[in-house]
């Protein structure tokens, strides 16, 4: 993702042990499981997930359902907020948005989440889905997501 040509400013982690939170987030979340979503790789204010398209992920015309689509798009935004979210700090989706641009249709989907504006109290976070399929990458949906940061008790 890039915003008006140039390439996201780099962020820096305030937590040192970010890389365990956000693993973690990935390994304890059973619904992702559900779904075979996974974990690709991460860092300060980024994170990419993806899910290899199985017929349970296909809604009645044969492409992938607008529920699946938007599960890696959020999880995958809650995981790139997470990277820039303090260790006592845990993130919450408040609000999002999603656009679906294309049917998304291929072997694979990729999410990629960038946080576009970090806060004390709410993240900015925005994510790109791309459907794979035969070497091309194609932009299927857009999302757009605030993710409060809470306290953990």
């Amino acid at each position: 993702m890039m915003r008006n040509g140039r390439s996201p400013m780099p962020l820096e982690s305030p937590n040192p042990n970010y890389r365990d939170v956000v693993e973690r987030g990935f390994a304890d979340a059973a619904f992702l499981h559900d779904l075979g979503i996974k974990l690709v790789d991460y860092g300060p204010g980024w994170c990419e997930a993806m899910l290899e398209v199985q017929p349970r992920h296909l809604q009645q015309t044969g492409i992938v359902h607008a529920g699946v689509q938007t599960t890696l798009a959020d999880h995958t935004a809650g995981g790139a907020a997470m990277t820039v979210t303090p260790a006592e700090g845990f993130i919450l989706t408040v609000e999002f948005k999603m656009h679906l641009l294309r049917p998304g249709a291929g072997e694979s989907l990729l999410a990629r989440a960038e946080v576009l504006k970090p806060g004390k109290a709410f993240h900015i976070v925005e994510s790109e889905v791309f459907a794979l399929k035969g070497g091309a990458k194609t932009l299927v949906g857009k999302f757009l997501g605030t993710m409060a940061v809470l306290p953990r008790t």
